[in-house]
C-alpha cells in the first residue's frame, strides 16, 4: 500500500509542476487553477492516498459512486459532480456536491431548483457546452448558451458559476486549443451581459491529455484522473 501512496503522491507532484509550467508560460498565478482529482472507478484507498498528498478537490462521473465516497470519507472535501447527470439522480447530490459541472438543459436545471428548494439549499452549477460539435458528447451548442443562461438565471436556488466542456480525445493536445479558446470567449461574452445570478468565474476544461493547453487558454479547473490514479478500473 505504501508503494501505491507514493505513486499517487508522485503523480500529483508531476501534475502540479506541469500546472505551474503552464501558468508560467501564459503569465498566470498557479493559485488561479484548481486541480480536481477524478477518482471515478478508483477505490476509497486511492482517494485517501491523494488526500495524504494534499488533494482536497475530487470529481466523480456517477452519482452512486460520488455518494458512496462522500458517505465513507467523513473528512471535509470539495466534491464535484462532473459526469452526465440524470434528472432522477438529482435528489441524491443537491445539497451535497459542491459544484455540478454538467448541466445541459433547462429541464435539468429546473429539477435541481426543485430539489434545492426542498432542502433550503443553493446548487452551484456549470453549464456544459459542446464546443467541438461531437455527436457523442453531451452539452448544449454554443449558439444555445445565452438563451439557456437567461432561462436558468431566474431560478433562485441555482447559481451559474461558469462553463464546462469535454474536448475530443486526441494524441496532440494542441488540436484542442481552439475549443478551449472558444469556451473562454463564450464565458467572456456571457459575463459582459451582466445577467443577475450569473458569474463566469469558473472554466472547467482540460483533462489528463490536454490540461496544460487548457490552462494556457484560461481554465480555472482542470479534471485529471489517469494522470493521478493511472488507468481506470472497469468491471465488465
Amino acid at each position: 500500500m505504501d508503494e501505491r501512496i507514493n505513486e499517487i503522491a508522485q503523480n500529483i507532484k508531476i501534475v502540479r509542476d506541469n500546472i505551474e509550467k503552464a501558468c508560467s508560460r501564459c503569465g498566470r498565478d498557479p493559485k488561479e487553477v484548481t486541480l480536481i482529482a477524478v477518482s471515478k472507478t478508483k477505490p476509497v484507498e486511492d482517494v485517501r492516498a491523494a488526500m495524504a498528498a494534499g488533494m482536497e478537490y475530487f470529481g466523480e462521473n456517477k452519482v452512486q459512486e460520488l455518494t458512496m465516497k462522500m458517505d465513507t470519507i467523513t473528512e471535509p472535501l470539495h466534491w464535484n459532480m462532473i459526469g452526465h447527470l440524470q434528472k432522477n439522480k438529482v435528489k441524491y447530490i443537491v445539497g451535497r456536491a459542491e459544484l455540478i459541472h454538467s448541466v445541459d438543459s433547462l429541464d435539468l436545471a429546473q429539477k435541481i431548483q426543485s430539489e434545492a428548494a426542498k432542502k433550503n439549499a443553493v446548487a452551484n452549477i456549470l453549464l456544459e457546452v459542446n464546443v467541438s460539435g461531437e455527436e457523442s458528447k453531451f452539452g448544449i451548442r454554443p449558439e444555445q448558451l445565452e438563451d439557456l443562461v437567461r432561462q436558468i438565471a431566474v431560478l433562485p436556488n441555482v447559481h451559474i458559476k461558469g462553463l464546462m466542456t469535454v474536448a475530443p480525445f486526441t494524441e496532440d493536445p494542441e488540436e484542442n486549443r481552439q475549443y478551449f479558446r472558444n469556451l473562454r470567449n463564450l464565458a467572456v461574452d456571457i459575463k459582459s451581459k451582466n445577467i443577475d445570478n450569473v458569474t463566469m468565474s469558473v472554466l472547467s476544461m482540460g483533462m489528463t491529455g490536454d490540461y496544460m493547453v487548457a490552462i494556457e487558454e484560461g481554465a480555472t479547473m482542470v479534471r485529471v484522473g489517469t494522470g493521478i490514479f493511472g488507468e481506470r478500473n472497469y468491471v465488465c
